[in-house]
């Protein structure tokens, strides 16, 4: 199983993105969920913040991928149809999703399409998130048209996701939507797994048989979640790059494809949490994974407890930020994740 053109061990070790510590900004508490993309000539990131009253999805701008600046938010509480009302967690746009390609956004039916989910309550994550579906024709992306209803919920799935459903990723390939998630059973101590469905209008969606795609390993650094989906194409075969969690860390992994439904696991991270006080100490997950100038740039939420002088505070003991890794030396001062980069059997 060669890994070596998918991997980015070399960590800039600081936030690229945090949130505002200012009470009643969207981002007060923190910021989460990175999905970075291309457009007119800019680079753009989708996030979500976290306010104590629930989520809400920003975008910021960059132009060397590094230094990011807050545009706006785009999906807002207090709008929507009353199920995505309170609390919205925008994941996704779709894009072009070769690895080797400018990530920039492709148009279905002359719109834009992002897909999101969003939880019944107000509060962290509380209830049952289904998914989704917005569109734009705003070429500035500031304006979002939700649809009015689900495209999914855990009502209507199988016993492995009727705790809630979540991150999204979104592809077209040969005219078929695939939409990958991941999900959660309804046991006090969940497992999250990833599954799939598929459209071909982005309206009328239907499970994969075999769901789910991508299962926990019992007794590993992945045994409790495999979740957050970021599905890429290289060549001929697919990438997913994923985070594990085994209840106590989590940390990305990456799984290989030949036809986006049988999936192989890298038996190890390939992105590790750092060293005790560095910005991923306690966390390094959720990734969004871009090329450009040929080099991989993996954005992933990094966490770590609070120090003196931190600007957000969440759970009243962590620092939750977005930071990046790259596949080339590219940061000083540098530090070098992990190394699982290689060929493995």
């Amino acid at each position: 199983m060669n890994i070596q053109p998918y991997v980015t061990p070399y960590k800039l070790g600081k936030p690229v993105l945090a949130g505002s510590g200012i009470p009643g900004h969207f981002d007060y508490r923190a910021v989460d969920c990175p999905f970075v993309f291309q457009h007119q000539d800019r680079f753009y990131m989708m996030y979500v913040g976290f306010d104590d009253t629930g989520y809400q999805t920003a975008l910021a701008t960059s132009s060397d991928l590094l230094h990011w600046e807050h545009l706006s938010v785009i999906l807002r509480r207090n709008e929507g149809s009353g199920w995505d009302s309170k609390n919205i967690a925008g994941t996704w746009i779709l894009k072009e999703h070769d690895l080797d390609a400018p990530p920039v956004l492709k148009k279905w039916d002359n719109k834009y399409w992002l897909v999101y989910h969003a939880y019944p309550e107000f509060g962290y994550e509380e209830g049952s998130a289904k998914i989704g579906l917005a569109w734009t024709e705003d070429e500035n992306l500031l304006e979002w048209h939700r649809l009015p209803e689900p495209i999914l919920t855990p009502e209507e799935g199988a016993d492995w996701e009727k705790g809630g459903l979540y991150k999204e990723c979104l592809i077209e390939e040969d005219g078929t939507f695939y939409l990958f998630y991941n999900a959660k059973n309804t046991d006090k101590r969940w497992i999250e797994q990833t599954g799939v469905a598929f459209s071909t209008d982005l309206i009328s969606w239907h499970r994969y048989e075999h769901n789910p795609v991508l299962r926990v390993s019992p007794d590993r650094w992945d045994s409790g979640f495999v979740s957050d989906p970021c599905v890429l194409k290289h060549q001929d075969e697919w990438v997913m790059y994923y985070f594990g969690y085994n209840y106590k860390q989590a940390q990305e992994g990456l799984a290989l494809s030949k036809d986006l439904l049988h999936w192989e696991k890298y038996p190890e991270p390939i992105i590790s949490v750092g060293e005790k006080g560095t910005i991923d100490s306690i966390f390094a997950h959720k990734p969004s994974v871009i090329t450009h100038e040929g080099v991989l740039y993996h954005f992933y939420c990094s966490c770590r407890l609070v120090q003196e002088g931190d600007p957000t505070v969440n759970y009243g003991k962590e620092f939750r930020t977005i930071s990046v890794a790259a596949s080339r030396n590219l940061f000083a001062p540098l530090t070098l994740a992990k190394e699982n980069a290689g060929d493995a059997d």
